[in-house]
This record gives structure tokens, C-alpha cells and sequence, in this order.
């Protein structure tokens, strides 16, 4: 059983990690919405590709763009934040509880 807890615990705080890189590619597609990107650069393409369908989602639930600013990425940042705080630590305290 205690293998098993630890294993827990690895998968929570890989899903933790995983959640603050996507944290930080949203804050990338921000900044690179910011200034003029060629966006046929890899790069960028890569940013817009995997951003979009969270982004692309939550522009049709809530559309929020109010004097052309687009406020997805903070909803979406906001929601990365609700769920490492209060489901992945949740999980956590009760695998080591």
C-alpha cells in the first residue's frame, strides 16, 4: 500500500508540473499575441496549436473580449490554478492522510 501512496503522489505532482508548463505556454501565446510573430514559425504554430482548443472553448462559453482584449487566457490561467490548488492537493493530503 505505501508503494502505491507514493506512486500517487508522483502521478499528482507530474499532473502539477504538467499544469504549470501549460501555465506558461498560455502566458507565451499572450506575449506572442502582444507583438507581430511570423506565424509560420514553428514555434508559434506549436504555442497556437496546443492553446487554442481550451482557449478556442472558453471564447464560446464566455465571450468576454472587451475592447479587444481577450480575457480566455486569464480564465483559462485562473481554472489551471483552481485545480492545483484545491483538487491536486485534495488528492494528495488524502493519498498521505
Amino acid at each position: 500500500m505505501e508503494i502505491l501512496s507514493h506512486f500517487i503522489v508522483k502521478i499528482v505532482q507530474f499532473a502539477g508540473f504538467l499544469l504549470d508548463m501549460y501555465m506558461w505556454v498560455i502566458i507565451a501565446r499572450a506575449v506572442i499575441s502582444w507583438v507581430n510573430a511570423d506565424p509560420y514559425n514553428p514555434i508559434v504554430r506549436f504555442v497556437y496549436e496546443i492553446t487554442e482548443p481550451l482557449l478556442g472553448r472558453i471564447r464560446r462559453l464566455l465571450p468576454l473580449s472587451m475592447g479587444g482584449i481577450d480575457f480566455s487566457p486569464i480564465i483559462l490561467i485562473m481554472a489551471i490554478m483552481f485545480v492545483q490548488s484545491v483538487l491536486l492537493s485534495t488528492l494528495a493530503q488524502l493519498v498521505n492522510g
